[in-house]
């Protein structure tokens, strides 16, 4: 019944809560803090400014019409509302933006007991805080094991991948290129921090051999509608695919996992010779 008013006072104090909080904190809380506030402070003035814009007019420069000009439009400067122009360019970045997005799809949460397998431990085994990883997971190069006791995420090196089989479809070269991390798995944070490869999984790839260069003559490490990129491991087959499709298939024995992986999209980056790559893999 109240909650309307308390949300009102609690808002009315938070300047007064901020205020105390940036003369207070110190330390590592204090630069966070800074940065958060200097952060919220930019977008508001932004926001700010583009609220002034929209009922402003500003001076249209264009070419010089040819013929005699009317002396009553000799004072005159053509004008034009500025929020044309502000929505114009929100626009452009929005599409600039967009273009790079990858998309998250919709996909049926893993539960705990299908991710991870229990391990029992102990002399009479009834300590069971182990856990093993049944999906298929990342491991990086300098990746070092816990000792046996105290390590307790298990990660079979049966199910690691390492390598990505990347497609060309104008070239119809496939390149053989290092995976470099997972991004995101839309389970959630654990799962990403362990490296765990499940449906609608972000990984990234080093893609520097492919050696795109952009119009204006930067570097492009992956664009999903020029690229087809698709995931290897040993005693992989590669399967016709479209230009934007990538399906690979691991033979099933007693130490694989029957696999299929789909490409999605991928996204730019800058100095690692690395991209995104959205792909889907079912266990």
């Amino acid at each position: 019944m109240d909650y309307e008013e308390r949300k009102r006072k609690k808002e009315a104090r938070a300047v007064k809560k901020n205020s105390k909080d940036a003369r207070k904190l110190l330390g590592a809380k204090g630069k966070r803090f800074a940065k958060k506030r200097y952060a919220e402070k930019a977008q508001m003035k932004k926001t700010l400014k583009m609220h002034d814009e929209s009922s402003s007019r500003q001076k249209v420069d264009d070419d010089v019409e040819e013929g005699a000009i009317p002396s009553y439009l000799l004072d005159r400067d053509p004008t034009q509302r500025a929020k044309v122009l502000s929505n114009t360019i929100k626009q452009k970045r929005k599409e600039k933006a967009g273009k790079w997005d990858v998309p998250l799809p919709k996909v049926r949460p893993v539960a705990e007991e299908e991710m991870f397998k229990v391990l029992r431990t102990g002399k009479r085994k009834t300590k069971q805080w182990k856990r093993m990883v049944t999906k298929a997971t990342f491991v990086g190069p300098g990746f070092t094991r816990k000792p046996p006791k105290y390590e307790r995420f298990i990660r079979p090196t049966g199910l690691r991948f390492t390598k990505a089989h990347v497609t060309h479809p104008e070239l119809k070269c496939t390149f053989n290129l290092d995976i470099i991390s997972v991004k995101k798995n839309p389970n959630g944070p654990m799962y990403t921090s362990l490296g765990v490869m499940t449906r609608g999984t972000i990984i990234e790839v080093n893609v520097s051999e492919l050696g795109l260069v952009t119009p204006a003559g930067k570097v492009v490490w992956g664009k999903s509608s020029v690229e087809k990129l698709s995931f290897f491991c040993p005693s992989l087959r590669l399967k016709p695919c479209s230009i934007n499709q990538c399906f690979l298939s691991v033979q099933a024995n007693t130490r694989r996992l029957q696999i299929t992986r789909r490409m999605m999209a991928v996204s730019m980056l800058s100095c690692s010779c690395e991209a995104l790559i959205q792909f889907w893999l079912r266990c």
